[in-house]
């Protein structure tokens, strides 16, 4: 029977011990040459955020009505069969000009000039989706899910003449009736629906820059909240700076800035 070598194990000559040693560090030295972790330096230390004035009442109360939460059955508009994509655009426009008389009607109103060319969108607004090529103020609605329920949303836009302004409209159906879930108004670059955002880009007083907003669906306001206001570089690949927050963003029925 051959002896066990559990307890003690057969020695190996000094000579032989030597140079199995030398060929495991070689070894290891190849594979640190191939692929092997590397030192990046050092890296900078973790900053906390520093703030400031701590001992500031803090307030209780906003300095500004912006109008943060839009939500608001639009009166006088049917939705046949609950189906939003059957509901009138031009009806929607005509009621908000017929809900705010001072902004529309009269001349020394702001948008008076919308309130005219309203009558070139037909009397039943059947050709509200040509506003874009003829004098009628609506532009083409575009409808999108954009609240995760499986329905679309109206996107709807609409000059504010002769201010050359635009406004910018969401609708969803709530009960069979037409609500307005987000309205801005703006000198508007372009508009953009990103999943269930809506992003308005618009031009900055600083050259080389633009506004970009997103407002985004918010469950439990059941309204679109303004979730992000950027300044956006324009020219060097889309570096950007957030937008002061000294000056108040700007409330739905604000003009241009």
């Amino acid at each position: 029977m051959l002896p066990s070598r559990r307890g003690h194990p057969a020695r190996v000559p000094a000579a032989l011990a030597l140079l199995l040693a030398t060929a495991a560090a070689g070894a290891l030295t190849a594979c640190g040459d191939s692929g092997g972790l590397r030192s990046a330096g050092a890296t900078p230390a973790a900053q906390s955020p520093a703030r400031l004035w701590p001992d500031l009442t803090p307030a209780s109360s906003p300095a500004y009505d912006i109008g943060e939460v839009d939500n608001e059955v639009v009166k006088g508009v049917a939705v046949p069969g609950g189906d939003i994509r059957e509901a009138d655009p031009v009806a929607a426009v005509r009621a908000e000009i017929t809900a705010h008389p001072d902004d529309y009607e009269g001349d020394k109103a702001p948008y008076r000039e919308t309130a005219r060319r309203m009558a070139d969108c037909g009397s039943d607004g059947s050709d509200g989706s040509g506003g874009e090529r003829g004098r009628c103020p609506v532009l083409r609605p575009y409808y999108r899910d954009l609240t995760g329920d499986g329905r679309p949303e109206m996107t709807l836009g609409f000059r504010l003449l002769p201010e050359k302004l635009t406004a910018v409209r969401v609708y969803t159906v709530e009960k069979n009736r037409l609500v307005r879930v987000m309205s801005y108004d703006d000198a508007v670059s372009a508009v953009e629906l990103a999943g269930r955002t809506v992003i308005v880009r618009s031009p900055s007083e600083v050259a080389g820059y633009e506004y970009r907003l997103q407002w985004t669906w918010d469950p439990d306001q059941r309204a679109m909240l303004l979730t992000s206001d950027e300044m956006l570089r324009t020219d060097d690949g889309g570096k950007h700076t957030k937008r002061p927050s000294a000056a108040p963003s700007p409330s739905p029925s604000a003009s241009a800035r």
